[in-house]
């Protein structure tokens, strides 16, 4: 999977509409593959949320996987979510895929870490 036709879109935060909690803070605007005319938000790991604000893919299949995609598997409807871009590290820039650091995974984290053939079972 190849994501550098992603490094120069912006990193988005992503809010809930209903309850204005923080959903994530590594977004990206997006587009349904099924339907390029339908606007979303998409991010790499999974957000904090109690509200039905979009979508996981859990099993992409493998044509998804080896097309150019983002690596992105929550999804999210741009009318549930309401959202801010990110400035870098000097306040002056916006912040772009291409500068964000890589995801580390832990322990503790996520059990969605690791290589895409975790996600085709």
């Amino acid at each position: 999977m190849s994501t550098s036709n992603f490094k120069n879109k912006c990193v988005t935060q992503l809010n809930c509409i209903y309850c204005d909690s923080l959903l994530c803070t590594r977004g990206m605007k997006a587009v349904l593959l099924a339907d390029t005319e339908i606007e979303l938000f998409s991010t790499d790991i999974p957000p904090n949320s109690g509200n039905v604000v979009g979508y996981h893919v859990v099993a992409p299949c493998k044509p998804c996987l080896l097309s150019c995609n983002n690596g992105h598997f929550w999804m999210f409807n741009s009318e549930a979510v309401s959202t801010v871009n990110r400035l870098d590290a000097t306040g002056l820039n916006l912040l772009l895929w291409g500068d964000l650091p890589e995801l580390e995974c832990s322990e503790d984290e996520s059990p969605y870490c690791g290589p895409e053939e975790n996600y085709i079972r």
